[in-house]
């Protein structure tokens, strides 16, 4: 380790000068031999390193969106060509050049990161060893070893023996303990931050080779920090443990704000945002505008959530705009259907049921002693001669006085018979 530590020695100095600097501060404050002075210089430099790695968390987010969106080309790809490696290869990264994708990006922060990682791991290593490195001069490595965190000296091992940590002034009950504590909560954001991006924040609509690799890193991130974490200086862990609490805080604000498309957060997330702006009539702040733009440019390409959110906003009475803006609008209500195509709703009316009194007086008896015939659409052309004859015809017809009184298509006046007789 101390082999590999030492190829990124051209960092150690302005790492060292960072602590040195932040110990200044709050060694006027806590004292310059306390382990809070030391420990809170350590958690300033992450939280400092951290802060300029944002952009490049931001690029880590679009590739790997980006690389979620490629995974069933890439799937084809190796099915198509898969007794071929060199064209597989080749048309790899010919569809990467196409999409703009870069499969390292997503790496970024975590390769941006291993420098300082390791400078100050050196840093600690040094101290330990009662030796001077970069800014920490003679005065400074006394005061940091006298620092105790939760009474375990800034750099003790877990695997350390007694000895060495009687030499630091500590027990060896106390130290392993403190680092036990901090590997277990080390491993827990770990696990944390993974599951929930695994559970809220990937498209549940593609299943992609790229969720079982993810599923993989679950489990195998915490074990490593577990393994490794045993020969990590206590220094060393203070510094994990706070760029993991960044790393799942960090993540839960993306997930909050900036879901990944047809995710269960992207429907949490715009189920919040109708709310907020059917309330309001308007989208109120820039990244809402940001969001609804890129939905309204999707078209026919929107997700079910997507198209759950305009349904929403256009059944309010509300259209959203091609700049992100939502607006009132005045036209029939228009629903999306799962292809995309808007369509009018149409009002559905349902007829007025009668009441039973109402149907009942509508069948009145006839003078014969059988019911009137109910309503009907058609209306009889019979004369009012020809009325009496119809009844008692229809009284003679199996008895049933539902019928109409003037047959449809029946000619006015007297009817001539069917078999007329022949002379």
């Amino acid at each position: 380790m101390d082999t590999i530590a030492s190829l990124f020695s051209f960092i150690t100095t302005p790492v060292s000068w960072v602590i040195v600097q932040f110990h200044k501060v709050y060694g006027a404050l806590f004292g310059d031999d306390t382990g809070w002075a030391w420990g809170l210089s350590i958690v300033s430099l992450v939280i400092l390193i951290r802060i300029c790695l944002i952009p490049l968390f931001v690029k880590q987010i679009k590739a790997t969106r980006a690389m979620q969106t490629l995974q069933p080309e890439m799937k084809k790809i190796q099915e198509r060509y898969k007794n071929d490696k060199q064209r597989q290869s080749e048309e790899m990264m010919k569809l990467y050049k196409e999409t703009g994708t870069n499969p390292l990006s997503s790496c970024l922060p975590i390769l941006a990161q291993s420098p300082f990682f390791f400078a100050l791991y050196h840093v600690l290593n040094s101290i330990a060893n009662n030796d001077t490195i970069g800014a920490i001069n003679q005065g400074l490595l006394d005061s940091a070893q006298k620092a105790h965190i939760f009474g375990a000296p800034l750099a003790a091992k877990f695997t350390d023996s007694s000895s060495d940590v009687a030499a630091l002034d500590a027990s060896l009950t106390t130290v392993r303990i403190v680092t036990a504590v901090m590997i277990v909560l080390m491993s827990a954001s770990q696990f944390y931050t993974q599951r929930q991006l695994m559970t809220k924040n990937v498209d549940t609509t593609v299943k992609t080779p790229f969720m079982q690799q993810q599923k993989m890193l679950l489990y195998i991130f915490p074990v490593m920090f577990a393994v490794f974490g045993i020969n990590f200086p206590v220094g060393v862990l203070v510094y994990w443990l706070t760029t993991n609490v960044w790393t799942m805080g960090q993540q839960m604000y993306v997930i909050h704000n900036n879901p990944t498309p047809g995710s269960k957060a992207q429907a949490a997330y715009l189920e919040r945002l109708t709310k907020h702006v059917t309330q309001h009539g308007k989208a109120r702040r820039r990244s809402q505008r940001v969001i609804i733009k890129a939905i309204v440019a999707k078209g026919r390409d929107r997700n079910e959530y997507e198209r759950k959110f305009i349904n929403g906003l256009n059944k309010a009475g509300l259209a959203a705009q091609t700049d992100g803006s939502v607006v009132k609008s005045e036209s029939p209500v228009a629903v999306e259907t799962e292809d995309g195509t808007p369509t009018t709703a149409p009002k559905r009316q349902q007829p007025k049921r009668q009441s039973k009194s109402r149907r009942q007086s509508a069948v009145a008896k006839a003078p014969g002693g059988e019911p009137e015939a109910k309503t009907s659409l058609i209306k009889s052309d019979a004369p009012e001669d020809a009325k009496p004859s119809a009844a008692k015809k229809g009284a003679q017809k199996s008895g049933s006085g539902t019928r109409s009184k003037a047959q449809s298509g029946q000619r006015k006046g007297p009817q001539r018979p069917k078999s007329p007789s022949k002379k």
